[in-house]
């Protein structure tokens, strides 16, 4: 099997940072999207991250170099072939099991295929492939050009074989790899909803201001981001829906504060809608 070609569907934040890690590291990157509109939206969304990356002396390779090594396309039919193609579509369990769905036929037959899912099942994932030997997660970190790990997740019926790739091509990215079994959050997703989920409640109660709280595990636990900072630029959206689907298969510790709900229903997102806990202008 070859990691030097590798397939992404999705072009948004995530997919795009993976687009990225993968491009500077040397591999031919296919990145799709629903139609040719996004699919050129995503183009600009990578070589503008490239481009940014180059600007502040993080990227030497002159942009045009790299961005030479990345194809896009507004078809599914673009990964035809591929080795290895990792989904990073929105966290929605049925939009993942339909898509990666349809792209498992087109690849060939010993291929990898992985989901980038902060906290979804990867069993539940798999109930829409045919080989799900050849499957596993792939939990990338956002800001995806600068993190430092990779989570891999062995689903019930991931083959070593899957599970060694995935690895392999997380440490090509530079990336410090851990595996973990299939369950609720993980091991990273679970614990940092709790301790965000916390922070939270804290805001709600009074007890300090988001600044505060976030200094507070910056100097006392040597954190290198606040907890709601953190939470700001994954999204509270995100944050909401991962806490939801964690109170569900966990119990009621997850459960997500009135604060956290009422801020997602005003569009106080984090940095995406540029107020969240923190400004972002």
């Amino acid at each position: 099997m070859s990691i030097d070609r590798v397939g992404v569907a999705g072009g948004g934040t995530m997919g795009a940072g993976v687009a990225h890690r993968l491009l500077v590291n040397g591999i031919e990157v296919v990145l799709v999207e629903r139609d040719d509109i996004e699919a050129a939206n995503a183009r600009e969304r990578v070589i503008g991250g490239l481009e940014r990356a180059h600007e502040r002396g993080y990227l030497a390779d002159e942009v045009e170099g790299v961005a030479g090594r990345l194809t896009v396309a507004g078809s599914l039919d673009a990964f035809a072939g591929l080795g290895f193609v990792i989904e990073a579509v929105p966290e929605q369990p049925e939009l993942k099991r339909d898509l990666l769905g349809r792209i498992e036929p087109l690849l060939a037959d010993n291929a990898v295929l992985a989901t980038n899912t902060s906290s979804l099942s990867i069993d539940g994932i798999a109930a829409s492939l045919q080989r799900p030997g050849r499957f596993c997660g792939m939990h990338f970190f956002n800001p995806v050009p600068a993190s430092d790990l990779l989570e891999i997740v062995r689903g019930t019926a991931s083959e070593p074989g899957a599970v060694e790739a995935a690895r392999e091509l997380g440490e090509r990215l530079g990336l410090t790899t851990i595996e973990v079994d299939d369950a609720p959050g993980f091991a990273t997703s679970r614990l940092g909803v709790a301790l965000g989920l916390e922070a939270i409640r804290m805001v709600e109660d009074g007890v300090a201001s988001a600044e505060d709280i976030d200094t507070a595990m910056r100097l006392g636990y040597k954190h290198p981001i606040g907890p709601l900072r953190l939470g700001d630029l994954v999204g509270l959206d995100v944050r909401l829906g991962i806490a939801e689907y964690l109170a569900a298969e966990l119990g009621p510790r997850f459960e997500p504060p009135k604060l956290l709900r009422d801020m997602v229903a005003e569009g106080k997102l984090g940095k995406k809608s540029g107020e969240g806990f923190f400004s972002w202008e």
